[in-house]
């Protein structure tokens, strides 16, 4: 059995959201993406996936915690399979959007040139209105309420970056 999701090449523009495991932050956004998509009558023209940078729970479902929270938040997360992020992905996306500092440096240090580079992006930095630190926090080893807030903080830089792309989209897709 694969897990591995294939990227829709077809679509005008690719993101992949890449956290530490694929099991907490990266669902979370994938399923809070695919759903503006979605409501936006998109999904033909934006692909959307989720990795990790490592490989403790390829294979895996999400945190049930993460799960606990998408549900909360009218999302369903389980068909979500974590699986690693390779390098090769670079060339066919559009967009690697990190959690923190520490996922941001290896990423770029996977990217073979400066346009792969310039593809990882800070979730949070899309959001001009946060303040604080640009990292979103790891709710792995916390408890049920830092996965609501983490949640919370996907959402709002979500939305923000989904109104940043949806223009050019918008006009390519007609």
């Amino acid at each position: 059995m694969s897990f591995d999701r294939v990227l829709d090449e077809s679509a005008l523009f690719r993101i992949c959201f890449v956290c530490t495991g694929n099991i907490c932050r990266s669902p979370m956004a994938e399923a809070v993406f695919r759903s503006l998509v979605a409501r936006a009558g998109l999904s033909d023209a934006i692909a959307v996936s989720s990795a990790g940078t490592g490989d403790w729970h390829v294979g895996e479902q999400s945190d049930d915690r993460t799960l606990d929270a998408l549900r909360a938040h009218g999302l369903d997360g389980r068909s979500h399979r974590a699986r690693q992020f390779d390098p090769e992905w670079f060339e066919r996306l559009d967009l690697v959007v990190v959690f923190d500092r520490s996922q941001e440096r290896i990423l770029k240090a996977w990217a073979g040139n400066d346009l792969d580079r310039s593809k990882v992006q800070l979730l949070l930095g899309f959001d001009g209105e946060h303040t604080g630190s640009l990292d979103v926090p790891d709710p792995y080893y916390s408890d049920a309420a830092m996965f609501d807030q983490v949640l919370a903080m996907i959402e709002r830089a979500c939305t923000v970056l989904f109104r940043q792309v949806t223009p050019g989209i918008s006009k390519g897709a007609s």
